[in-house]
C-alpha cells in the first residue's frame, strides 16, 4: 500500500496557538500556494480529516472525490485549544510529557485514543494507494502505524518523534 500524505495548508491564526481540533481558517493564498507546489499521481481515492484546513485542500487537489473521515483529525487537546501554549499552565504540559500515552491533554483525548482511531481507519483502506490529506500528528501516526509495531509502540514513537513536517508537505509512505 502506498499513502500521499499532505499536511494542510498554514491556518490564518496568531502563532503559537494550541488548534488541533479546532476547526481554525485558512486563506485562500496559503491554499492556492500548497496546491501549486503539489504533484501527486491522478486518479487515487482521496480521504480527508473533516476540519477545513484539510478538507478544502483535498477538494481543491479532487474535486468532488474526496471523503471525509474523522479518525482523520488532528488530537483534541479539550480546554486547551485556542489557547497560546505559554499560557498553558507548565505543570499540565509536564504532566502530559511524562504520560505521552495516557494523560489527557486539556482533558481530551490521549496519544493512545489517536492512534486507536487513526488505525481504524488504516484498517478500513482497501485502496492499494490513496492520497490523505491530514494534520501533521495524523501523518506520524499513520508512519509510525506503517512500521508494523505494536499500537502502543507506534503511538508512542509518534508522540515522541520531534514535529518536521511543513504545511503542505508531501510525505509518501510505502514506496
Amino acid at each position: 500500500m502506498t499513502l500521499y500524505l499532505v499536511r494542510h495548508p498554514q491556518p490564518d491564526v496568531a502563532p503559537g496557538l494550541c488548534y488541533g481540533a479546532s476547526d481554525v481558517p485558512i486563506t485562500e493564498a496559503e491554499l492556492a500556494r500548497v496546491q501549486s507546489g503539489l504533484a501527486l499521481p491522478r486518479d487515487l481515492p482521496v480521504y480527508s480529516s473533516p476540519l477545513r484546513r484539510c478538507a478544502l485542500l483535498a477538494e481543491r487537489l479532487a474535486p468532488g472525490r474526496v471523503t471525509l473521515d474523522a479518525r482523520l483529525a488532528e488530537m483534541d487537546f479539550g480546554a486547551w485549544e485556542l489557547r497560546p501554549w505559554p499560557d498553558i499552565p507548565r505543570a499540565d504540559v509536564d504532566a502530559w510529557t511524562a504520560d505521552l500515552l495516557h494523560h489527557r491533554p486539556g482533558g481530551a483525548e490521549n496519544v493512545l485514543d489517536v492512534a486507536r482511531r487513526v488505525q481504524a481507519f488504516v484498517a478500513d483502506l482497501r485502496a492499494p494507494s490513496a492520497l490523505i490529506v491530514c494534520h501533521a500528528g495524523t501523518i506520524r501516526l499513520l508512519a509510525a502505524l506503517h512500521g508494523g509495531v505494536p499500537l502502543e509502540q507506534a503511538a508512542l514513537n509518534a508522540a515522541q518523534t520531534p514535529h518536521r513536517i511543513g504545511y503542505g508537505q508531501l510525505v509518501v509512505l510505502g514506496v
